[in-house]
């Protein structure tokens, strides 16, 4: 991919992601709708910007810096240096998600059902930039659904990942339970079409006024409702929330072979007992990672799961 080189930096704990440019002509990228941008300076005024050349390649989140041009536009002149960027990518094409993340939120519900393959990719996506991931169940008031929806999410609350049950309509839950999670940092709200996502961006922003709809019960799927990535300033406590559009598929080509491993930290541990260095972790004699999965200590399902990507991976690699 083109552009700025992908970064792995690591999340720093309880450092606000929302750095501040430095300079007059140094600003945050706050919207993207293709090659258009919003670039908030500084002193807080905004600014239409466009980039130089054929290339694009900022997304939503970054810093950079500009020159000014007129009254209100600009041209962006550089990139920043980044702490992540999260994508996802294809056969087809790269999609940028946003960059300088702290923590994804996964949005789920109880209603449609939600991809349990989607969930995992978004997690090894997140894992692999060194961003925190928070999922979040939604639509809990389908109280007869719940307890099928806890199982499915089981096999990632025994890696210790938290998920927050709550009904995006009741505003004051919500705001009780996502506030204090939220200040400070700068959160991707990533979600399966159909899983509220845009009816909880307003619940927490009421000013984002973002379209919600009904999703398509015939299809079991939802209607993608949001076309492009904002950054919105939250209400006290405050932090930062980037809303970007509804997916149904999230490939990860992008990624190294090592980076894949990243994305499943339950194979830290069984690692360490490869036989191997450059250990695949599928057939090789010794391997600690099939040990685990056959002796109970790995899910088969995220196994399955990191078998899919690799295969994609290495069907793409020529690509990337």
């Amino acid at each position: 991919m083109s552009g700025p080189s992908r970064p792995k930096g690591a999340i720093r704990n309880g450092q606000h992601a929302g750095a501040q440019a430095a300079g007059p002509n140094e600003g945050r990228i706050i919207a993207a709708h293709g090659r258009h941008y919003t670039v908030e300076l500084a002193d807080g005024t905004l600014r239409k910007c466009f980039p130089r050349g054929k290339k694009a390649g900022a997304a939503v989140g970054d810093l950079v810096r500009i020159t000014p041009q007129g009254k209100d536009e600009g041209a962006i002149d550089a990139i920043l240096p980044r702490r992540n960027l999260l994508y996802r990518s294809d056969e087809m094409r790269s999609k940028q998600f946003a960059s300088n993340v702290d923590q994804l939120l996964i949005v789920v519900a109880v209603q449609p059902t939600f991809s349990d393959d989607l969930t995992g990719r978004a997690l090894a996506g997140a894992w692999s930039a060194g961003i925190s991931p928070l999922v979040i169940l939604n639509k809990t008031d389908l109280a007869d659904e719940l307890p099928a929806a806890r199982a499915r999410l089981a096999p990632i609350v025994a890696l210790g990942v938290d998920v927050i049950e709550l009904s995006a309509l009741e505003p004051e839950k919500v705001h009780e339970m996502l506030a204090p999670r939220l200040a400070g940092h700068t959160s991707l709200l990533l979600g399966q079409s159909g899983m509220g996502k845009s009816t909880l961006l307003n619940t927490l922003v009421p000013d984002a006024a973002a379209p919600t709809r009904e999703h398509s019960t015939a299809l079991d799927m939802g209607k993608h409702t949001t076309t492009s990535t904002r950054l919105y300033h939250l209400p006290a406590p405050g932090g930062d929330l980037i809303d970007s559009p509804g997916f149904q598929a999230f490939g990860l080509q992008h990624l190294s072979r090592e980076d894949i491993i990243r994305g499943f930290p339950e194979f830290t541990g069984p690692i360490e007992q490869c036989r191997f260095y450059n250990c695949t972790h599928r057939h090789e004699p010794g391997c600690g990672v099939v040990a685990a999965l056959q002796a109970g200590a790995i899910d088969p399902s995220r196994y399955a799961l990191y078998e899919r990507i690799l295969e994609e991976n290495l069907a793409g690699q020529q690509r990337y």
